[in-house]
């Protein structure tokens, strides 16, 4: 007799229900068991619980994780405490979805993979920007540019759907991917330019400076023919690191003839080539400068092979204080420029810029000279 009533929860289980079938990997149970109490689930801490912890605002405590360098290194040490102390780990996915991130940021050398792998510079630049890059919750990418193929791929990669930002290196003219990137909403800063180039954000050393400091050493020396192997005149440095050695000769009242002026591109091969060439189509000069130390290096080996002594005959100066100015015989004077330091100014400086703070469109980094033996 059917009586028009709800069936019952005891008939729903009773003997007549279909039988179920084993499921001996458990997995229906997981995908309906909730954590709660006495199952031995184990809630993430919240952003809130870390700022709690350190003793300060939520906000403050979520520009510490998301590495914005707006923050005290006393305040950045008690965050990351509470971090490490609680087990804190950021959502990332949630964490997109809201703030239309890919916590990654690429770093881009416009060089060969031979040169960035093999010199010094490139080495100690990305020492400094991973040093920052490690303290905040994005990635890091390299990618090589040194040709106009690998340049359309990148310029391709560089947009908000891959990246937050990027961080540029080793420009020469003509190029203008910073200014390509920047249009597409990705914050860029540079280390270094490309000649004539203004990119929106640019971290340099004072090349010109050190130019004019390394060829008034020489000439207070009292050497007066100066031979100038440059670096790339595409290059904003490459240029102003001459324009530096003619400041000292004007500075000391000698004709701009004082100077022999060989092109480079900061390579130890092209450092050996123009030193050929001086020695070849002129008198020996009684003193050079080379824009790189590898520049001297290549020089150095010349001036060997052509019998001439260093510094007795010729002083040699180069530029960067690199690790090889304390180990080539005798030991190399050389420009210094705060290398690591660049990276990690270029790092804060990226990453402060997708937080969307305002930034300084230029900042220059002083050089010295270090004097050893060979001038």
């Amino acid at each position: 007799m059917v009586d028009g009533s709800a069936p019952t929860e005891r008939a729903a289980v009773g003997p007549t229900a279909p039988p179920t079938r084993p499921d001996p990997s458990g997995t229906r149970a997981a995908a309906v068991r909730e954590p709660g109490p006495g199952t031995g689930a184990r809630r993430s801490p919240t952003i809130e619980e870390v700022a709690r912890r350190a003793g300060v605002g939520r906000g403050t405590a979520s520009r510490v994780v998301n590495g914005s360098p707006q923050v005290s290194e006393a305040t950045r040490d008690a965050v990351l405490r509470a971090v490490a102390e609680l087990g804190y780990v950021p959502n990332r996915a949630a964490r997109s979805l809201v703030t239309r991130r890919t916590d990654t940021v690429a770093l881009v050398v416009s060089e060969s993979g031979d040169r960035v792998f093999g010199e010094p510079y490139f080495a100690a630049v990305v020492r400094g920007i991973g040093e920052r890059i490690a303290r905040s919750h994005v990635q890091l990418v390299l990618t090589m540019a040194g040709s106009r193929r690998d340049r359309e791929r990148v310029a391709t990669y560089l947009t908000d759907q891959y990246v937050d930002g990027a961080l540029m290196l080793s420009l020469h003219a003509p190029d203008d991917l910073p200014d390509l990137v920047e249009s597409g909403g990705v914050p860029t800063v540079c280390g270094g330019r490309a000649a004539g180039a203004s990119p929106r954000c640019v971290v340099d050393v004072d090349n010109r400076s050190g130019g004019r400091a390394a060829v008034a050493h020489l000439l207070a020396t009292g050497r007066r023919r100066v031979a100038v192997l440059t670096g790339p005149q595409d290059m904003s440095s490459g240029r102003d690191r001459l324009a530096g050695a003619r400041d000292a000769v004007s500075d000391a009242g000698l004709p701009p003839e004082a100077l022999l002026v060989e092109p480079g591109d900061y390579s130890e091969a092209s450092g050996e080539y123009a030193m050929r060439r001086v020695l070849r189509f002129g008198p020996p000069p009684d003193a050079v400068f080379a824009a790189s130390d590898l520049m001297a290096v290549g020089a150095m080996r010349v001036l060997r092979e052509a019998g001439l002594r260093v510094p007795d005959d010729v002083a040699v100066v180069g530029f960067d204080d690199s690790p090889v100015a304390r180990h080539t015989e005798p030991a190399l004077t050389s420009v210094h420029q705060p290398v690591e330091e660049m990276g990690r100014v270029m790092a804060d400086l990226l990453l402060a810029r997708i937080s969307g703070e305002d930034v300084p469109a230029r900042t220059v980094l002083p050089t010295r000279l270090v004097v050893r033996a060979t001038a």
